[in-house]
Order: C-alpha cells, then sequence, then structure tokens
C-alpha cells in the first residue's frame, strides 16, 4: 500500500478521534481506549493492504474481530468484552465516514459484538464495608493521623457518594466550598465532563471537616499553591494511583484483600442503595450513568439476593424431603 493512501486512513481516524473529543467531550481515559483501539484497527488495515476506508466491508470488519479474539504474535487475543470494547470504536469510526460523506454507506453496521455474559459486580455487604472503614490509617504519629484523616475522608466519601477515585481525586477546595449541614450537596464532574449532583451523608461530611480543620493545613504547609482537595504528603494533588494504594491498604488490615478492586466502593454504593429500597433511576442519577441500562446490572445483585433469602426463608421455597 502506498504511503499516501495509509496517511489518508490515519488521516480519516485521527478527524474521528477530534471529533470524539471536540464535539462529544470524551475524558482523557477514554480518548486513550479509542486511541488504542482504532490504532489496532489500523494495524490491520494497513496488513491487508486497503488504500482507502470506501474498500471496506462487512466481511472485512467481521475478519479484524475475529483476528481480535484469535490474537497474533505481536498482539495477545482479546476476551469478549475487549473485543466489543474494540468493535464499538470502529462502529463509531464508519458511522461517522458515512454521516461525513467520506464513505457512501456504513460497513460496519451489520458487524454484531461478540456475546459477553452479564457478570454480576462485586460489592461489599455492609458490615465488610464498616470494617474496611473502620481500618483505615494505624498508629498515634503525629504524620501518620494527619494521613489518616485524610484517608478516612477519602473513603467514606467514596462510600457516601458513589463517585469515581478519579472524581474525588479531581475535587478543588472550591467545589467542597458550600458543602455544609444545611446544603450537603457536592457536584461531581464524571465522565464527558458531565456533572451531576450528589448528597453527601453526615458520616463523609464529618470526616471531610476533621480532613479541612485538622489535617489539609498541616499536608498544604508544604505546598500552599496546590487547591486539590485531597494532597499527599509532599502537599500535592493526591494521584488517583495514590488514593487507590490507600483503599488497597485498608482492605488488608480489615482481612478484605482480593475482594476490593477498583469499583468496589461504587458498585457496594449502588447494591445498597437499592437494597434498601431506592429507585433504579435515582440510583441512576446518583452513579451518572447515561442510560439505566448500564445501572440496572445492579438490580441483579439485589433479585440474587432476593432469591436466596426466599429460598431459605420461605416454608413452601423447597420441596420436603
Amino acid at each position: 500500500m502506498s504511503a499516501t493512501s495509509s496517511s489518508q486512513i490515519q488521516r480519516h481516524i485521527n478527524g474521528y478521534l477530534d471529533h470524539l473529543l471536540v464535539e462529544r467531550g470524551l475524558a482523557k481515559n477514554s480518548m486513550a481506549a479509542y486511541r488504542r483501539d482504532l490504532g489496532r484497527y489500523l494495524e490491520f488495515l494497513n496488513t491487508k493492504g486497503f488504500e482507502d476506508f470506501s474498500k471496506v466491508s462487512a466481511n472485512d470488519i467481521s475478519d479484524f474481530l475475529i483476528s481480535l479474539r484469535l490474537g497474533s504474535d505481536q498482539h495477545p487475543a482479546l476476551a469478549p468484552s475487549s473485543a466489543a470494547r474494540t468493535l464499538i470504536a470502529v462502529r463509531g469510526l464508519h458511522a461517522f465516514l458515512a454521516k461525513e460523506g467520506i464513505t457512501t454507506t456504513d460497513s460496519a453496521r451489520a458487524v454484531k459484538p461478540p456475546g459477553v455474559s452479564k457478570r454480576l459486580p462485586k460489592a461489599l455487604t455492609f458490615a465488610e464495608v464498616e470494617r474496611l472503614l473502620g481500618a483505615v490509617g494505624a498508629g498515634s504519629d503525629t504524620d501518620i493521623s494527619v494521613l489518616m484523616m485524610r484517608d478516612q475522608a477519602l473513603l467514606e466519601l467514596l462510600y457516601g457518594t458513589g463517585a469515581r477515585i478519579s472524581e474525588l481525586t479531581d475535587l478543588s477546595l472550591d467545589d467542597v466550598s458550600t458543602l455544609s449541614k444545611e446544603l450537603p450537596i457536592l457536584r461531581l464532574k464524571g465522565k464527558g465532563n458531565k456533572e451531576r449532583l450528589v448528597p453527601v451523608g453526615s458520616h463523609a461530611l464529618n470526616a471531610l471537616d476533621r480532613y479541612l480543620v485538622r489535617s489539609r493545613p498541616v499536608l498544604s504547609g508544604k505546598s500552599k499553591a496546590d487547591s486539590a482537595l485531597f494532597l499527599n504528603a509532599r502537599g500535592t494533588k493526591l494521584s488517583r494511583q495514590s488514593a487507590w494504594s490507600i483503599l488497597q491498604a485498608a482492605a488488608q488490615r480489615a482481612d478484605l484483600a482480593g475482594k476490593v478492586s477498583p469499583h468496589t466502593m461504587r458498585h457496594s454504593f449502588a447494591t445498597h442503595l437499592l437494597e434498601n429500597g431506592a429507585d433504579v433511576r435515582v440510583v441512576q442519577e446518583l452513579l451518572g450513568h447515561a442510560s439505566v441500562t448500564t445501572t440496572q446490572i445492579y438490580t441483579l445483585v439485589t433479585v440474587d439476593q432476593l432469591r436466596e433469602v426466599y429460598a431459605t426463608a420461605h416454608p413452601r421455597a423447597r420441596a420436603r424431603n
């Protein structure tokens, strides 16, 4: 394939990525995933010698999907969920090309992603959450106590709001300046810079107040210029990776190692609300999901629990021996 045709395909992919960034306002992590997935698609097209997108058929895209599942010397085979995500990026690209008049048809429209089994999100029980939050920090040293108050505020907010960890580490002091017992509402900025309002419970409010009054001034003394809400020991913004390390350390102390994953607190927040009667659409708003379908997977957890309770508690649930 000529360098001209190769650069033409690359240019159209770059145009779609610009569209995602500027027109749709995708978050940084989402953009990185799209670049990675479409980069793999570009590599496939180059290998097959395509000159432009108008020559790509549905069969070719199906072959690409098969190659994702089979893997190669350069790339390991992808799980169905990862292959489905990559195909979504390719389908979006071809829909964009057709809409812009670059191609006459949407070649990817008829190509369906592989079936992905619905795995129930892992959630901690309420007792396990309390154990986890009670295991934050250790010792009586002044520096440790300062960090312990920060960690307590971070994890209480994680469970109390259902926020993503990046949403909390991106908060500034201004974002919490209006928080009070009279108006305990936090404004979070989620994927695609979409904002949502989330109530904050009394436990999280008290932990945050303790951190702001007694801990953050000590940490900020090392770097007064940083306006981030959560600071590290050097007085600069706490990274997402460091925040997860804090969670993992608490999980170890609470004997919950292996049960706490990056989304565990968010899953637990949603599951516990639904178990206690919250409407799924309210939970959708609190989590910032664009579609209620995404939220409904949590209802599978509660239905499973209901089935288990019914089987053990109802006198006619099981046949007698």
